[in-house]
């Protein structure tokens, strides 16, 4: 799937299923049906499903589970992925009934990672564009994942970008120079609430 191809539509109607999704299981909603009819979001595409606090006075993380790599049809890991960010996020309680009045879904389609810095290390702050590019890096069995508006959201440049992505992944900041780590980038799409259950919007981060 080219995801730059995929239309407004398309988008608006993931970010409504991933809400769906969460507000069947919590008893609020009727279960998703019919989600399969859409060939091209039944090519398989990785993504990410983020919640945020979206209430007065309060904004921030309330949950952020994906499957980086096109390994399901992209309803269906939109589907998980919500799930998973609403009820399995291990670093936040499990999502309430009440909250989801003050919580606002974004979906992020992910094209897939690519390998980068095989040949100096040194210069991969260089081959990494804060705004277009996430992150994921991975030292032996530790791995971890940035999307591309995190670094954007919290100020970072590249090479602080690289050192909390090998924070993410339970390694030292400047692991990235290790010539035994593997970094890959990948870029995306994202469709957003503007505030819950509100108006949708696309933001596509640099091409």
């Amino acid at each position: 799937m080219g995801i730059f191809t995929l239309t407004d539509e398309q988008g608006f109607f993931l970010v409504r299923l991933a809400r769906q999704s969460i507000e069947s299981e919590l008893g609020i909603a009727d279960e998703p049906s019919d989600y399969h009819s859409d060939s091209v979001l039944m090519e398989k595409c990785g993504v990410f499903v983020t919640l945020n606090v979206h209430e007065k006075g309060s904004y921030g993380l309330r949950g952020c589970i994906g499957l980086p790599y096109a390994t399901s049809p992209l309803v269906d890991a939109v589907v998980d992925a919500a799930k998973s960010a609403a009820f399995n996020d291990p670093r936040f309680p499990t999502v309430q009934r009440h909250e989801m009045d003050g919580i606002t879904i974004e979906v992020s389609v992910l094209t897939p990672p690519e390998l980068i810095g095989h040949d100096d290390k040194k210069d991969l702050p260089n081959q990494v564009t804060v705004g277009r590019d996430g992150l994921i890096i991975g030292l032996g069995w530790n791995k971890g994942l940035l999307l591309p508006q995190v670094p954007v959201e919290w100020g970072w440049d590249s090479r602080e970008f690289l050192d909390q992505c090998c924070v993410k992944a339970g390694i030292p900041k400047n692991s990235w120079l290790r010539n035994d780590t593997e970094v890959y980038t990948f870029h995306a799409i994202l469709f957003k609430e503007e505030e819950p259950r509100g108006i949708i919007k696309r933001h596509i981060l640099v091409e």
